[in-house]
């Protein structure tokens, strides 16, 4: 896809040559303020009642008479923020889906400017209005073919608005890929395809990549890790992706990413309703390689290192038990309450992994718990932080990228659910809090860095007749990871 800029006045949209004209007008903003003929449509559209100037309304024009663009969409945003621009432009993309607009334009036509804000927050809306999954579904129909984007600004908004559309054409390009590698089902999506994806990544953008075996990851001590993948016939991989765009020597940003390509539940088995979204279970590691890609491609003067532990969490006559107490790769043992509470069972052996790497700051994305679902729904994603620094920093690049977190609390006493009178520990800690204790335990394997949680179970996919994954957070990650570059 194109992602270019022409730099036009709002009294010129009349002349732009392109098949689809995308006006964004501001909820009560007055239709006098743009040139003929577009002034003389809108007054006529309220006046006829076919548009009102509220949040979410629109009109579709098809060849209207006076334009050089083959359609008009007329879209109503709620303010002049980026995020209230970003969803009026995405109504606009909806009204043309499926069309034959290939060549798309832009406009903002309410007070104030266009930013590199608004610019990345159109190019997602494309992004995502084009998407469809067809890898294992060739029946499909073919996605909407659009090829360009041209966003119309005035000339002092130019710089802003290029740097916009390149960062977000770059983030399109991991939210895409984070959204692909969930949607591929369980028996493609394994532990090895994973690593194979992360090698050619690596091989796309000249970084190293090292994919560690059982053997090697049985002499780095996971005993936790390797816990989990012992039930399944897959075998578990441990991926280590590394971006220098700095000196080596400069302390790296650490991103760790939940990989469970399937979980069963182990023998404290799932519920068989729904059990095959659980497919997505590897969503945070989707998102981290997502985010990989995004880096690399826009090479800002930073380290980054990427962790994966991938592997499936089945039922079988070697799987964990509840009762069964593991040792980590800390030295810290677990007593395993719950098979289904797995995925921090393998991020606490990948966090003690980060260590070694003396970071900057580590943060890990997992879809980890139901109980993140119910306390927050499926808008915004949950934020635990050892240090109000780095969660202070999350926040403001969830409201960058428009893609939302919520900070939740880590006091020391919710730490108490997970006593044990057989290990240091167990691995769950009962209902009431269940996403804090899981923060918890998280949170007894990192007291060497500045540390973050990001808990994605409501908003890595979505259910019902919009099934499928999200691609989040992706964008959160790469404003929070450009934030560090020098």
């Amino acid at each position: 896809m194109d992602f270019g800029h022409r730099v036009a006045p709002a009294q010129g949209l009349a002349k732009l040559e392109v098949d689809a004209l995308v006006l964004v007008v501001a909820a009560g903003a007055a239709e006098g303020s743009l040139g003929a003929p577009l002034a003389e449509l809108l007054a006529d559209a309220v006046a006829q009642g076919d548009l009102a100037l509220k949040k979410g309304k629109s009109l579709y024009l098809h060849r209207p008479a006076g334009f050089a663009a083959r359609r008009v969409v007329v879209t109503v945003a709620a303010d002049a923020e980026p995020r209230s621009f970003k969803a009026a432009v995405a109504q606009g993309f909806s009204a043309l889906k499926g069309g034959g607009a290939r060549s798309l334009a832009v406009a903002w036509a309410g007070p104030g400017s266009m930013s590199d804000a608004h610019a990345e927050g159109a190019v997602l809306a494309l992004a995502d209005a084009t998407y469809l999954y067809r890898h294992t579904k060739p029946s499909a129909p073919a996605a909407w073919a659009a090829e360009s984007l041209t966003l119309v600004c005035q000339k002092s908004e130019a710089k802003a608005v290029q740097a916009g559309l390149g960062r977000g054409a770059a983030i399109a390009e991991g939210v895409t890929l984070a959204r692909e590698f969930g949607n591929r089902p369980g028996n493609e999506c394994t532990p090895t395809w994973l690593g194979q994806q992360a090698k050619k990544i690596g091989k796309a953008f000249d970084l190293e990549v090292d994919v560690l075996d059982r053997k090697e990851i049985e002499k780095l001590g996971m005993g936790a890790f390797l816990a989990v993948s012992q039930g399944s016939a897959e075998p578990p991989r441990f991926i280590v992706a590394r971006y220098q765009g700095a000196a080596k020597g400069e302390a790296p940003v650490v991103l760790v990413g939940k990989g469970i390509t399937f979980d069963t539940g182990g023998i404290s088995i799932k519920p068989a309703a729904e059990m095959d979204e659980m497919k997505f279970d590897m969503c945070g590691a989707a998102s981290v390689l997502g985010t990989l890609h995004t880096v690399a491609k826009l090479k800002p003067r930073l380290n980054l290192v990427c962790i994966v532990p991938a592997c499936e969490n089945m039922p079988g006559g070697r799987s964990i038990k509840p009762g069964d107490v593991v040792t980590s790769m800390s030295g810290q043992t677990v007593e395993i309450l719950n098979t289904d509470a797995e995925g921090r069972l393998i991020l606490c052996d990948a966090l003690t992994y980060a260590e070694r790497l003396k970071p900057a700051v580590v943060v890990d994305v997992a879809t980890l718990t139901g109980a993140c679902v119910i306390a927050l729904g499926h808008h915004h994603t949950g934020l635990f932080a050892s240090d109000d620094g780095v969660a202070d920093k999350l926040l403001a690049a969830s409201r960058a990228a428009i893609d939302p977190c919520w900070r939740m609390p880590l006091d020391e006493e919710y730490g108490e659910a997970l006593k044990s009178n057989f290990a240091d520990m167990g691995n769950v800690g009962g209902r009431p809090g269940g996403a804090i204790t899981a923060a918890m335990f998280l949170s007894r394997f990192t007291g060497k860095y500045p540390w973050a949680h990001l808990d994605i179970a409501g908003t890595a996919w979505k259910s019902g007749t919009a099934k499928g994954a999200t691609g989040r957070p992706v964008g959160l990650l790469t404003h929070f990871v450009l934030g560090h570059a020098r």
